[in-house]
């Protein structure tokens, strides 16, 4: 029941789906506070839960939640996938150390926001939209190519570290193989991570005449600070 209300494979194909049809405000809230009562379920019952089960879900959730991500274009189902791959490698861990359950949850938590709060200022809702707000807003486009990086668990942003402390675990813990499979399911995340953060900075040049907007704007980014987190 915690699985299907996380979203956690293969109890997730309504994740998706719910947050395409929703407001991207409301996706904020489903991403990230609506997460919050059942992973504090889990971490106090994590105790009792079954390893190899866990294990599995978390495994298939983050191959799912890359490999279902690459190709798709609305950016509330890039952030769909990317809650589903996040969760695989929280509740691979979270048998094993539940404080990096909850250090993992805290960083997803808080980059997902930046990044939603920044769709929502930008009022975006695919990626061909995003190839034109460069001009509109560097500075926020480019605060937020860190924040998909931060995601994508590339060094030596934030979100590297719960990454390789969860992978450093689970070697102590003498769990080889499922380290490999984990760490090799996150290069399928960073490849659509990669692909949004391309298409938002790289596919139209800065400085073409027919954009309604000047190129550099002097409005105040108030989540500039969070974004960098």
């Amino acid at each position: 029941a915690i699985a299907i209300k996380l979203g956690i494979a293969p109890f997730h194909l309504w994740l998706p789906e719910t947050l395409q049809g929703i407001n991207i405000k409301t996706g904020l809230i489903l991403s990230t506070w609506q997460k919050l009562a059942p992973i504090s379920l889990m971490i106090q019952m994590s105790h009792l839960t079954n390893l190899p089960l866990l294990m599995l879900m978390g495994i298939t959730s983050a191959l799912l939640g890359g490999w279902s991500g690459i190709n798709q274009t609305q950016t509330r189902k890039i952030m769909a996938f990317s809650s589903i791959a996040h969760l695989g490698w929280m509740a691979s861990v979270l048998n094993l150390a539940p404080n990096l359950t909850l250090l993992n949850f805290l960083l997803y938590t808080m980059m997902t926001s930046a990044l939603f709060l920044t769709f929502m200022t930008l009022n975006t809702k695919n990626m061909m939209e995003l190839a034109t707000f460069w001009s509109k807003n560097p500075t926020l486009s480019a605060l937020s190519l860190l924040s998909l990086l931060s995601l994508s668990g590339l060094p030596p942003l934030t979100g590297f570290m719960p990454k390789w402390l969860i992978a450093q675990e689970m070697v102590k813990q003498e769990l080889i193989l499922f380290t490999l499979i984990i760490l090799l399911s996150s290069l399928l995340s960073l490849f659509f991570y990669l692909r949004v953060t391309y298409t938002l900075s790289l596919t139209l040049a800065p400085n073409l005449s027919f954009f309604p907007l000047p190129w550099s704007t002097h409005k105040k980014n108030s989540m500039a600070p969070m974004i960098i987190l």
